[in-house]
């Protein structure tokens, strides 16, 4: 008799942390349903240790926590990885975004969040962080170096610590340089969301980069920001 061997998909896995345990596990249970592995964790000490632990695919942190508060466990998380992370924040509260976004988030939703539209931005945000580009052709301006294949950004040789979200963000605007992309173009191609009102996501990633990269070899701005438009990479930087 002969043995056939199935292999089981591996289920993209969330941790979510969120004090609201009733909340918490209506949310688990939803995801679940839509073919997600899901960890609990209801406070920042132990939220921080689980996704640093458990290896989980995404974290789904709530801003307002006992113990590190969201802000806090985010800060420690990005010393050590790069795990993609998707803030909850409470409804019209921009401070938080705008922190949370500084110190590395790829993208929030505020409370209270619709399950369905949760799941759709969970899997824009693993399908971005996991995508093998169709170009693997390395892409060179300057001091920089983009190798699709292996996702790294090199800045004078020495590789450039960014987050999926980041990363996504520098080859789109690296193989339109030149080119002003509106951000539009830009939401829905990095973040897989169109824009909302006050949104600053996409000006907080590139920020962050140009904080990451710092100027060119000749003291110049690596990305040019197009009032009213968007960001558009400079070919003589």
């Amino acid at each position: 008799m002969t043995l056939i061997e199935t292999t089981v998909a591996k289920l993209p896995h969330i941790l979510l942390v969120d004090d609201d345990i009733e909340l918490a596990e209506l949310l688990a249970e939803y995801f679940r349903r839509h073919k997600f592995e899901v960890s609990l964790a209801h406070d920042g000490n132990a939220g921080l240790q689980m996704a640093l632990e458990n290896n989980p695919d995404l974290l789904l942190l709530d801003i307002m926590l006992p113990g590190l508060a969201g802000t806090e466990v985010l800060r420690e998380l990005r010393k050590k990885s790069q795990l993609p992370v998707l803030m909850l924040t409470a409804m019209g509260d921009t401070t938080d975004r705008i922190i949370g976004l500084e110190l590395g988030a790829d993208d929030y939703m505020p409370k209270p969040a619709n399950p369905r539209e949760l799941c759709a931005r969970i899997n824009a945000i693993l399908r971005r962080a996991s995508s093998s580009p169709g170009n693997s052709e390395k892409i060179r301006i300057d001091d920089i170096e983009l190798r699709p294949a292996s996702r790294q950004v090199l800045c004078k040789g020495e590789n450039i610590t960014l987050t999926s979200t980041e990363f996504n963000l520098v080859h789109l605007l690296l193989q339109e340089a030149g080119r002003v992309v509106c951000k539009d173009e830009l939401y829905r191609q990095v973040l897989g969301r169109e824009a909302v009102a006050f949104d600053r996501a996409i000006d907080m990633h590139i920020s962050n980069i140009r904080r990451k990269l710092g100027p060119a070899s000749d003291g110049a701005e690596r990305i040019d920001t197009i009032r009213g438009s968007g960001y558009q990479w400079l070919k003589n930087a």
